[in-house]
């Protein structure tokens, strides 16, 4: 079966010496369309697999639907320059699809694209409530395991990978050329397979932007697990969001940004740490 997320180009490859014809694996992309009740809410570029789960995942994260079970069909049409996503929703969510409509060419890199106003893009964040606890060597352990299941990335180098984990096992892996696409099309594989939630983490192989902290809130994940850094604003929505943000993670460790009281590191460790960091801060000029 053709592997519809990767293609063979040629290139010559140079190291210094003669060129050298080869070729190599590269990322498709490709514009995505999503319509809702036959009109187009937003065109992503993205990678032409698992639109279904995009397809989901993106009406949940977008705040279009609150439910998967809210979406009545979705189909996926290939086109020749692209996808078309079509979903079909009740005359109930009319009045808010003509509110929010939104023709929107979104580069990989954007999870902001037609937003109008600051309000908009600083919603106030979904609380998350969760009993679930987590052990510190778990979360090393979640973030290895997702390297050997990053398939498309290790033929490509140019694929992000997102996963659900539920504190035991990574349940769902999705891979994109873009960090948002990637995280969208777990939360609809999640949302289409019933998984709980509540008691599980997020993990990414990217930086954390604003959005990817939303879109885990709304999923009532807890935990945000990244191999790279947040920004400043992420802490700041997992703060109010109640999920517990941990980025830089790295075989010997990682760095928690926010609700740290998740991990079980005891309470006499933790008091310590949260008492260095506050003599840290209060130190800088």
């Amino acid at each position: 079966m053709q592997d519809r997320c990767t293609r063979d180009k040629p290139e010559l490859v140079w190291r210094g010496r003669s060129p050298i014809p080869s070729s190599r694996k590269v990322a498709e992309e490709r514009p995505i369309a999503l319509t809702y009740n036959g009109s187009t809410y937003a065109v992503m570029m993205a990678s032409p697999v698992d639109l279904v789960d995009f397809g989901v995942g993106f009406s949940l994260s977008e705040g279009i639907v609150e439910h998967g079970g809210d979406i009545i069909s979705i189909e996926v049409v290939e086109l020749e320059l692209g996808c078309e996503v079509r979903i079909w929703l009740d005359d109930s969510h009319g009045d808010l699809l003509a509110n929010r409509r939104r023709a929107m060419v979104g580069p990989v890199g954007c999870g902001l694209c037609g937003i109008e106003s600051l309000e908009q893009a600083c919603p106030r964040p979904t609380r998350v409530v969760s009993e679930g606890g987590f052990r510190p060597f778990d979360l090393l352990e979640a973030m290895r395991s997702l390297r050997p299941l990053q398939h498309h990335n290790q033929a490509t180098g140019a694929m992000h990978a997102a996963a659900f984990w539920d504190g035991h096992d990574i349940r769902l892996v999705r891979e994109d050329v873009g960090r948002h696409n990637a995280l969208d099309k777990v939360a609809g594989a999640a949302a289409r397979a019933g998984l709980e939630t509540s008691r599980g983490a997020v993990l990414i192989t990217s930086r954390v932007s604003v959005e990817l902290v939303q879109k885990t809130a709304r999923m009532g994940v807890p935990l945000l697990i990244a191999v790279s850094a947040p920004t400043s604003l992420a802490i700041e929505t997992a703060e109010r969001a109640g999920v517990t943000l941990v980025g830089v993670a790295r075989d010997d460790g990682y760095e928690i940004f926010s609700h740290a009281g998740r991990l079980s590191f005891g309470e006499e460790e933790l008091d310590s740490a949260a008492l260095a960091a506050s003599e840290l801060l209060s130190a800088r000029p």
